[in-house]
C-alpha cells in the first residue's frame, strides 16, 4: 500500500501506525534527494502550459505565476524563482483570486479545478517523466515488497475537490500505481474518486 500522510504529524506516531513502511518525505524540507519531488524544487526548463517557448524553474512557480487576482495579473518573476521560498501568492497579500491565466499571453481565466487539470497536473507529470523518473522507479521497486508512506503538507487525494490544495504526494502515488491522469478527460479522472485504491 501507499499512504499519503501529513508531514505535520509526529514521526513517532507515523512509525507506530505504519511500522513496516518506508517513510518518504517528498516535501520542500526533505533532508534527502526526495526533495526533488517537491513542486517547489527548481528543476528549470519546465514547459509552461499554453505558453510555447516559455519555461519555469518549478511547478509551484508556474502555478503561482499564472495566478490572477482582482488587482494583479500574472507574475513573471514567479517563473524564475529558484530559491524554493517566497513563491506562494495568496489572497491575504494580493486580494481575491480570479483564477489562473491559460498561458502567459492567454485571454481565458481558468477556474481552480480547470487550472489543476490543465496547469498543475501536466506540469508535475512533465517533471516526473523528464527529470525525476529514476526516483519514481526506485519507489515503485521498493513498493513491490514494502508499504510506502509519502509525507506531504497537503493530503487531499481528490483531484476534483476545490476546497483544499491537491497533494502532490498523491500524484506520486497515482503515478507509481499506474493511475496518473495521462489526459484530462473525465473518463481518465474517474479513478480519482476512489481514495483508497
Amino acid at each position: 500500500m501507499i499512504y499519503v500522510v501529513s508531514k505535520r504529524r509526529k514521526l513517532d506516531s507515523i512509525k507506530t501506525q505504519y511500522p513496516n513502511a518506508i517513510i518518504c518525505d517528498v516535501t520542500s524540507t526533505s533532508p534527502n534527494s526526495l526533495v526533488k519531488l517537491s513542486p517547489f524544487y527548481p528543476h528549470m526548463n519546465i514547459p509552461i502550459p499554453f505558453s510555447p517557448g516559455y519555461t519555469g524553474a518549478s511547478v509551484e512557480g508556474i502555478w503561482q505565476g499564472l495566478k490572477v487576482f482582482v488587482g494583479e495579473d500574472i507574475d513573471i518573476d514567479s517563473f524564475t524563482n529558484t530559491s524554493m521560498k517566497n513563491i506562494k501568492r495568496t489572497c491575504k497579500t494580493h486580494g481575491k483570486v480570479l483564477g489562473h491565466r491559460k498561458g502567459i499571453h492567454g485571454i481565458e481565466i481558468l477556474d481552480y479545478n480547470s487550472a489543476k487539470l490543465n496547469i498543475y497536473i501536466p506540469s508535475y507529470k512533465w517533471v516526473i517523466e523528464n527529470v525525476v523518473k529514476d526516483l519514481i522507479n526506485k519507489m515503485r521497486k521498493v513498493h513491490k515488497t514494502k508499504d510506502l508512506v509519502l509525507l506531504d503538507y497537503n493530503t487531499c487525494q481528490n483531484v476534483l475537490d476545490d476546497s483544499k490544495p491537491l497533494s502532490h504526494a498523491y500524484l506520486i502515488k497515482a503515478y507509481i500505481l499506474g493511475l496518473y491522469p495521462y489526459n484530462t478527460d473525465n473518463q481518465q479522472l474517474s479513478f480519482f474518486d476512489n481514495e483508497t485504491f
